[in-house]
């Protein structure tokens, strides 16, 4: 059969957390978010038929505990979906969700599924990044990699060395910016219509010991940032170095979710497509140098589409570390302000929980398109842990 155009339906969000006892996650479970993410993607959007479902992906870098037992699978079964419908999970370390969407969407261009619903989900308060890893000794032994490519901020430090003119201060700069667009996002109301509130069980609701809360909004965002403050924070991963808590996206909780159809599928139940998928790529590089990796991965798509970075009229870049996001604008000649880069603002302020990302870009992407009708295409890209990077393509329908 012929190959069917894939278009991206809605996507919703929890909102993130901060890792560790004290966020708003700390007494929830993992899967809970996606089932909380599922469950809102089949309230906001009524015309989809559970039953008409092909596929559940959701993606986890750490796939134990509450993040294991074939996470999407077990996540479709509790969110109520009916038990016809098969779920996987996924794994490539940030960009998780990303290839969710990119894997679920085969199977609907090729007709194993009408619909997917696609996310990810990482809940690093429980379990943090490398937690149950055994890297195989012949990494080091035979220098297949670098000794620092397993220390993701390690990573960001080389990116800098072999990018000189990515200083510091302009490292603090791009994050300082990053803080004021999401501050003036969620002050225009730009970001809420993504989020699903979450219902959370904290052990000092008010004081008084153990009780319920909603999360309605992001926890990590630090809206009184100021280039003054970033300056004083130390460099954890070297002496005198660059790479700080505050030019870097955090350890976050939370989950995403999307669903995709085959656009003659979403004509058929009258679902409105945000967006269609064009083409996606992912690409390898030097591991040690991990957050370069948009840079192919972008190249290579746009060449087999025969685009330039002229016809792009959005770009949403994950914000894992700013001197990464800083060499991929220096390679395509793009200003560090520049209105098409994550007009909303990105991870280094509202977080980064790892697999879930790739689908955060996405909603944001679509509520750009909405909001600028002059736009044709968009991409969203991010860096992934072991040197790859992935680049999805986007059009306006």
């Amino acid at each position: 059969m012929r190959a069917r155009e894939v278009v991206f339906v809605d996507g919703v969000r929890t909102p993130f957390g901060k890792a560790g006892p004290k966020g708003i996650y700390a007494q929830t479970r993992a899967d809970d978010l996606v089932v909380r993410v599922i469950r809102e993607l089949l309230r906001r959007n009524p015309g989809l038929p559970p039953e008409r479902v092909g596929e559940v992906a959701i993606a986890a870098t750490t796939q134990i505990g509450d993040q294991g037992l074939t996470i999407g699978r077990a996540t479709a079964i509790l969110a109520g979906l009916p038990k016809s419908v098969p779920g996987y999970a996924i794994d490539r370390m940030c960009a998780g969700a990303m290839t969710a969407v990119t894997t679920a969407a085969g199977a609907v261009s090729q007709g194993a599924a009408d619909i997917a619903i696609a996310g990810g989900v990482e809940h690093m308060g429980r379990h943090p990044m490398g937690e149950g890893i055994d890297p195989n000794p012949r990494f080091l032994s035979e220098q297949l990699v670098d000794t620092s490519a397993l220390v993701m901020g390690q990573t960001a430090e080389n990116l800098h060395d072999r990018f000189p003119a990515i200083t510091r201060e302009r490292a603090d700069r791009y994050a300082y910016h990053s803080q004021r667009k999401v501050a003036e996002a969620y002050a225009a109301g730009k970001i809420q219509p993504g989020l699903v509130p979450m219902s959370i069980r904290t052990a000092d609701l008010d004081g008084t010991g153990l009780g319920w809360g909603l999360a309605t909004a992001d926890e990590p965002p630090r809206p009184g940032t100021t280039l003054e403050g970033l300056a004083e924070l130390k460099t954890p991963f070297r002496p005198h170095g660059r790479v700080t808590a505050g030019n870097s996206a955090g350890l976050n909780d939370g989950a995403t979710g999307c669903v995709i159809a085959a656009e003659e599928v979403a004509k058929e139940l009258g679902l409105t497509p945000r967006m269609r998928l064009v083409d996606y790529q992912f690409a390898g590089v030097e591991p040690e140098v991990m957050g370069v990796g948009p840079v192919p991965a972008t190249e290579k798509l746009l060449a087999r589409n025969n685009l330039t970075m002229d016809d792009i009229g959005l770009i949403e870049v994950n914000e894992a570390f700013a001197v990464q996001v800083l060499a991929f604008l220096d390679h395509f000649k793009i200003d560090d302000e520049d209105p098409r880069v994550n007009p909303l603002g990105g991870a280094i302020a509202v977080g980064h929980p790892l697999a879930s990302s790739g689908v955060r870009l996405m909603i944001q992407l679509a509520a750009g398109l909405a909001e600028r009708p002059e736009v044709r295409y968009g991409i969203t890209t991010m860096c992934i842990g072991l040197g790859m990077g992935g680049t999805v393509l986007w059009e306006r329908i």
